[in-house]
């Protein structure tokens, strides 16, 4: 019996002792240089966690539309149009219409974004890492739209696209809610009384402009998601991006 008792001492504290000395290798595990691999690798990790929670913000419903530092608005060749669309019959309702229908279309599109997203971010190379790394809050983001940004439209343009032609509100797509108002306007501009009250006619593919807008949105939500993940340990939700932005921050 007594011998039995020393067994269950002695093996409670080699126990003990294992899981202290364990914690001791994790702490040190903890403190070491980050590796190449490690940083490239919470980069990467960081932008999907970042593009991820982006594009399902934007994605829901008044995503874009009641958020007023990516809501869509008409193009500033169209601002003539805003400025007198009381002069159309109906025109203010058309407007609006066609505002709450661009949003929703860069809603629906924004769904599509993180596929598109990732296959960007797995061309980051080491030296790309730790330039990033070092860099401001919105490194990442920058790099990612400095090097990407023009692959990105080219892939979510025909998205965004389809999107538009999409019959989202009364039946009406945002396409051809556009051309509804702006072929009235343009005619307004073009007769005789158009002229001579100095209005211009208003071209502008709607689509085109779309995209850059709805990116430039989605760029702008995943800077604000990088920095939460730079600065703030709650937002680090994988163990590589506590390993390698909280070993930033010693």
């Amino acid at each position: 019996m007594r011998k039995y008792f020393y067994f269950v001492v002695l093996s409670a504290f080699l126990l003990s002792s294992c899981a202290e000395l364990l914690q001791v290798v994790q702490t040190i595990d903890t403190d070491r240089p980050l590796t190449q691999s490690e940083v490239v690798t919470g980069l990467k990790e960081a932008l999907k966690v970042g593009t991820d929670s982006a594009a399902a913000r934007l994605s829901k419903q008044n995503g874009y539309y009641a958020d007023r530092a990516v809501k869509i608005l008409l193009p500033p060749e169209a601002a003539m149009i805003v400025d007198n669309v009381h002069r159309l019959p109906g025109g203010e309702k058309l407007l609006e219409d066609l505002i709450l229908r661009i949003n929703r279309s860069a809603e629906d599109a924004a769904r599509e974004a993180g596929p598109i997203f990732y296959n960007a971010i797995t061309q980051m190379t080491i030296q790309d890492g730790f330039t990033i790394l070092r860099g401001n809050q919105d490194a990442a983001t920058s790099y990612l739209k400095n090097s990407t940004y023009q692959q990105l439209f080219n892939l979510y343009q025909p998205k965004l696209k389809t999107s538009l032609d999409k019959k989202l509100i009364a039946g009406v797509s945002a396409n051809q809610s556009w051309e509804t108002l702006t072929s009235q306007w343009n005619r307004l501009a073009s007769s005789l009384a158009g002229q001579i009250g100095g209005l211009n006619t208003v071209e502008v593919e709607l689509d085109t402009y779309l995209t850059d807008k709805a990116l430039d949105g989605l760029f702008l939500k995943l800077a604000e998601e990088e920095r939460k993940i730079r600065t703030d340990p709650v937002a680090r939700v994988t163990d590589i991006l506590r390993r390698v932005f909280g070993n930033q921050n010693r």
